[in-house]
């Protein structure tokens, strides 16, 4: 191995998930380790990659693979592996069904091609005038209001409702949502991380929502409808259609990825403008930089951290050789505030271009709900700047969830003034 920096190893930074610091406020630490230890091993024996240039190198590479859930494990020390196993039925469940997100081609190219012909531009800017409508209605309320948790009264509600839309469930059916997608959004963390209690609320919600949803895509094998869930079920490539695994598998991702990650977008993102006034006051008053604008967010906020990667051969990124089997862990969102991809990283700019940030990954696993998380947060913060031009923090710090993979804040208060 060739090591990226002539710093002794002992001296250099690690990237330690358990380390709460690291949820709370990780990007000085992310810094430090650009700077000091780009690619390092920490000691649950993962490689951390922090730097955009190797990040992207292995996201485009075909010998990084996805589909590595127990590799990560098996690579740990003894005392940190919780395998998933078939003596686990929740586990082993979520492994039969683990959605495309976390498998290679073949499989990973047929799944995201039969979802793909159901998710297309076309279903993304139909919901634009009910995601419009759901903005207006959840805005009426928090103008009422005054003074509201931006999250609970916002953020929260709309991708939830949006997608429960899209999905086609029905409205007295919705609030069950937020405590399962909660829970699954909690658990994408590593088991090592995570409490006993965290990780039966997880089993418990995977259970509970294959249950929901096998009596709501049996509904609509026999009564289809217009929505997505139909349009899943009747999804068909050379005689092949999506098992009912893969369908359950692909709603959880469609709920936790579609949901979760928008939440801390818009909530981010408005924490982010408001802490900038001058891009707060160019945002508000140039719908012309509306697109750029989320573009940024998507960049300096990173709601989705990091993601993981095994290596199936040996090979070589950034002057450090992997050998076959080892597991990296990339900092996508040390690579989002690399000055050497970024211009003065850590100025938040809502018009920067060009802002090849990797907020949604890149290569074959490039997320598929992209465009819906755009046309999402455009419609909500070009409402919420133009309904409250006066918007105001009411508290002067947030808390952050101790979510290693998801990054958001517990609760948001603000001052809606028109």
């Amino acid at each position: 191995m060739t090591p990226p920096t002539a710093e002794p190893a002992a001296a250099r930074p690690v990237f330690d998930p358990s380390d709460p610091k690291w949820a709370s406020d990780p990007f000085p630490l992310y810094a430090d380790l650009r700077q000091r230890a780009p690619i390092h091993r920490n000691d649950l024996g993962f490689w951390v990659v922090a730097r955009h240039a190797d990040c992207l190198a292995i996201l485009r590479d075909r010998r990084a693979s996805s589909d590595s859930l127990n590799v990560a494990v098996e690579r740990m020390p003894e005392g940190f592996r919780t395998p998933i196993t078939e003596d686990d039925p929740v586990a082993a469940a979520m492994l039969e069904m683990r959605p495309f997100l976390f498998r290679d081609p073949p499989d990973h190219t047929r799944l995201r091609g039969l979802v793909s012909k159901a998710f297309t531009p076309k279903v993304v800017e139909a919901l634009r005038i009910r995601t419009q409508l759901v903005v207006d209605e959840l805005l009426d309320a928090a103008m009422e209001a005054g003074q509201v948790d931006l999250l609970d009264a916002f953020a929260y509600p709309l991708p939830v409702r949006v997608i429960c839309d899209l999905l086609g469930v029905p409205v007295e059916d919705q609030d069950r949502f937020k405590v399962w997608s909660g829970a699954l959004a909690r658990g994408l963390d590593p088991d090592f991380l995570l409490t006993a209690e965290v990780i039966e609320a997880r089993g418990e919600a995977v259970l509970q929502f294959s249950q929901y949803f096998f009596e709501l895509l049996a509904e609509r094998r026999r009564v289809p409808g217009e929505d997505l869930l139909s349009r899943l079920v009747q999804a068909e490539d050379g005689g092949t259609v999506l098992s009912e695994g893969e369908l359950l598998s692909t709603c959880i991702l469609l709920l936790v990825a579609g949901h979760e990650t928008t939440v801390n977008l818009i909530s981010g993102g408005t924490l982010a403008l408001l802490r900038h006034p001058d891009q707060w006051e160019r945002f508000r008053t140039d719908p012309e930089v509306h697109r750029s604008g989320v573009e940024e967010m998507l960049r300096f906020v990173s709601p989705v951290q990091l993601t993981g990667r095994a290596l199936t051969e040996d090979c070589e990124f950034g002057g450090v050789s992997f050998a076959a089997g080892d597991f990296a862990m990339l900092l996508l969102a040390s690579g989002n505030h690399d000055p050497d991809q970024f211009e003065d990283p850590e100025r938040f700019d809502v018009t920067r271009t060009p802002n090849n940030h990797l907020g949604f990954g890149f290569g074959i696993h490039h997320c598929l709900g992209a465009p819906l998380a755009r046309m999402e947060t455009q419609v909500a913060l070009a409402s919420l700047a133009r309904r409250a031009p006066g918007l105001a923090l009411a508290a002067d710090d947030v808390t952050y969830k101790s979510n290693v993979v998801l990054r958001g804040m517990e609760a948001l208060p603000v001052l809606m003034r028109g």
